[in-house]
């Protein structure tokens, strides 16, 4: 992944694991062929203490095709796979052991260029208030393109760049820096031989005074 898109991922985790809240982060968008990958997919409570239950579903479109198929479906701990494409290469991702689902990511095995497309998952949530109960259903789509070899991100490319950018200017600054030290100890040297330079006929002044 690109540096940016490591440090979302980090930040999710620590949100996650120091505070218990959610963070949506969008999902990566090329695969390498052969490779395994994350279809993220995270949609968050507007309020948290509401107790809540959700079934996910999702939807794929092939390249160049008008019509999304249905793939995977996922309710109480139970995935379905829908689709033969998609047999045995699809694994949950997601919240686990709770029907508060707001992390609906699917991992994908052994991706094939056939998997390019779009993809589309649906949280079909039901938020349990004291009196009443109330549906929603929010979207998330992601674009994914599988190629045959990783591709570097524009942010790596960037943070590289930066960084000789950096260990140029740290060199640069070195050899200003020697430079000026170098002159100031000369200047000081020079200084001191003038110095001496005055005090010598003076000595000899006084000794031959002291003669007479």
């Amino acid at each position: 992944p690109t540096f940016s898109r490591l440090v979302d991922h980090l930040l999710v985790l620590t949100v996650y694991q120091c505070h218990g809240a959610c963070a949506e982060v969008d999902s990566d968008t090329e695969a390498v062929a052969g490779k395994g990958f994350k279809l993220g997919c995270i949609s968050c409570k507007r309020r948290s203490e509401v107790e809540s239950s959700s079934t996910i579903e999702w939807y794929f479109r092939p390249k160049g095709e008008s019509d999304f198929v249905h793939i995977y479906t996922y309710k109480e701990d139970n995935p379905t796979i829908k689709n033969e494409q998609f047999l045995d290469r699809v694994d949950w991702n997601g919240s686990k052991r709770s029907s508060d689902i707001q992390d609906a990511s699917i991992y994908l095995f052994n991706v094939t260029f056939n998997d390019s497309g779009t993809y589309r998952c649906f949280f079909n949530r039901i938020l349990y208030y004291d009196n009443y109960e109330h549906n929603t259903v929010v979207s998330k789509v992601v674009h994914l393109t599988v190629v045959a070899k990783a591709t570097r991100g524009t942010a790596s490319i960037v943070s590289e760049v930066m960084m000789y950018v950096s260990i140029i200017g740290l060199q640069v600054w070195l050899l200003i820096e020697m430079i000026y030290c170098y002159r100031k100890i000369s200047a000081a040297g020079e200084e001191k031989s003038e110095i001496r330079k005055e005090e010598i006929p003076s000595f000899h002044l006084t000794v031959i005074l002291r003669t007479v």
